[in-house]
C-alpha cells in the first residue's frame, strides 16, 4: 500500500568534481586534488544537446541539462509534471560576460545572448524548452536555502496532488571572477589544500566547489526507487534562542522519528574552523549514529546540499558508505534512516531526512 504522504526519489543525475554521472558506480574511485577550488568533471555534452544549440549555451546551462537528462533517463520518465530548481548565484559565466562586454564597449553594441542567459531561471527554462514541457516551472534563489526551497516546493506540489512527478535540482557554477571575489572575503583556503586531509586540518576557509544534481521525485514508488524523502526543515542562525538540539528534536518529532532511529548523519563539515561548531554540536547529540561528510568531495557552494542528497540516496540504495566520506562508521545493521544537516556561512541551516523505501 502506498503512503500518500511519502515522496519517492526515483531517479538521480549528478555532475560534480567526482565521477558521479554513472549511477551504477558509487564513488569507487575518488579524485584526490591539491587545490583550493574544485571543478566538475563534465561529460561530452553532445550526448545530451544538439551541436547547433550547444555552442550558444553557457556552462551552467549545459551542466543542468545534462544532469537533468541523466536523472530522467535513470527514472524512466519522459515528461515530468513540474520542473523546480534552486541556485544560489545562477549563470555566473554569462553574467560576467555581459558585464565585461558592457564595460569594454561603453554600453554600446551589446549582444543580448549573455544577458538573456544570465538570468537565474535560464536552466529550468532551457530544460523545459528541450523537453517541450509546458508544466509548472519555478526557480528559487535563496542563497544557502536555494535547493531546499526547490525541494519544499516539490513536496508541496506532490502532497497537494498538483503533480505526480517533479524534476527538482540544485546547481551552481564556479568562475574565476566569483572565486576571486569570495576569496577576498576569506571563504577559501589561502593555500592549496589536499582534499583527503581537508577535514583533518585546522585553518580558516574551505575549498570552493560547484555542481548540478537533479532528482525525480514522485508520489509513487518506481522500479528503481532510491529513498523516501520524509522531512525537510530550514532555519536561521538569527533565530532566538538558537538551540540546535531542540530544533533537531522538534523536527524529528514532526517527522515521526526519534534520534535513536538515525543510522547516519551526513554533515556539511568543510574544513573551515569557523563553521565547524554546529556540526560538532549535532554529532555530539547523536551518539549512536554514524557520521559522514561530503564537502571535501564536492567543495563548498550554496547548493552543495544537492550533492549530499545524491550521496545519501546512493548510500541507502547501495547500503554502503564510501570510505572517503566516513568520519564515524555506522553500526553493522541496515542503513534505514539518514539525516542531512548543512549550513551555509552559519546563517542558512537545513535538515533533510530520508529513509529506506
Amino acid at each position: 500500500m502506498t503512503n500518500v504522504n511519502a515522496i519517492y526519489i526515483n531517479g538521480l543525475g549528478n555532475l560534480s568534481p567526482q565521477k558521479t554521472t554513472d549511477s551504477s558506480r558509487f564513488l569507487d574511485e575518488v579524485n584526490r586534488v591539491q587545490s583550493n577550488r574544485l571543478a566538475c568533471i563534465e561529460p561530452n555534452y553532445r550526448d545530451f544537446i544538439s551541436p547547433d544549440i550547444l555552442r550558444r549555451m553557457g556552462r551552467l546551462i549545459k551542466m543542468g541539462i545534462a544532469s537533468s537528462r541523466i536523472c530522467l533517463e535513470d527514472a524512466g520518465c519522459k515528461m515530468p509534471d513540474a520542473i523546480i530548481t534552486g541556485t544560489g548565484l545562477g549563470c555566473m559565466e554569462d553574467t560576467e560576460k555581459f558585464l565585461t562586454t558592457m564595460v569594454r564597449n561603453k554600453e554600446e553594441l551589446l549582444t543580448p545572448t549573455s544577458f538573456i542567459q544570465s538570468t537565474h531561471n535560464t536552466v529550468s527554462a532551457q530544460i523545459a524548452l528541450l523537453l517541450k514541457c509546458h508544466n509548472y516551472n519555478f526557480t528559487y534563489v535563496h542563497r544557502g536555502w536555494s535547493f531546499e526551497s526547490a525541494l519544499l516546493d516539490a513536496m508541496i506540489q506532490l502532497r497537494n496532488g498538483r503533480a505526480s512527478t517533479v524534476l527538482a535540482g540544485g546547481m551552481d557554477e564556479l568562475t574565476n571572477g566569483s572565486f576571486e571575489i569570495t576569496r577576498r572575503l576569506g571563504h577559501w583556503r589561502t593555500k592549496p589544500a589536499d582534499t583527503f586531509d581537508l577535514l583533518k586540518t585546522t585553518a580558516r576557509g574551505s575549498i570552493a566547489g560547484e555542481g548540478s544534481a537533479f532528482f525525480l521525485l514522485s508520489s509513487a514508488p518506481g522500479d528503481n526507487t532510491y529513498a523516501v524523502l520524509s522531512g525537510l526543515h530550514t532555519f536561521n542562525r538569527k533565530a532566538s534562542p538558537f538551540a540546535l538540539p531542540r530544533i533537531l528534536n522538534e523536527f524529528l518529532e514532526r517527522s515521526g522519528t526519534s534520534p535513536g532511529e538515525i543510522d547516519l548523519a551526513v554533515c556539511g563539515f568543510n574544513g573551515d574552523t569557523s563553521s565547524a561548531g554546529p556540526y560538532k554540536e549535532l554529532t555530539g547529540s547523536l551518539n549512536s549514529a554514524g557520521i559522514a561528510a561530503w564537502k571535501h568531495l564536492s567543495g563548498e557552494y550554496m547548493t552543495s546540499s544537492a550533492f549530499a542528497l545524491w550521496m545519501s540516496s546512493m548510500i541507502i540504495k547501495n547500503q554502503r558508505v564510501p570510505e572517503a566520506a566516513v568520519i564515524r562508521a555506522p553500526g553493522s545493521g541496515a542503513i534505514k534512516t539518514i539525516l542531512i544537516y548543512n549550513h551555509y556561512l552559519d546563517l542558512n541551516h537545513s535538515f533533510i531526512l530520508i529513509r529506506k523505501p
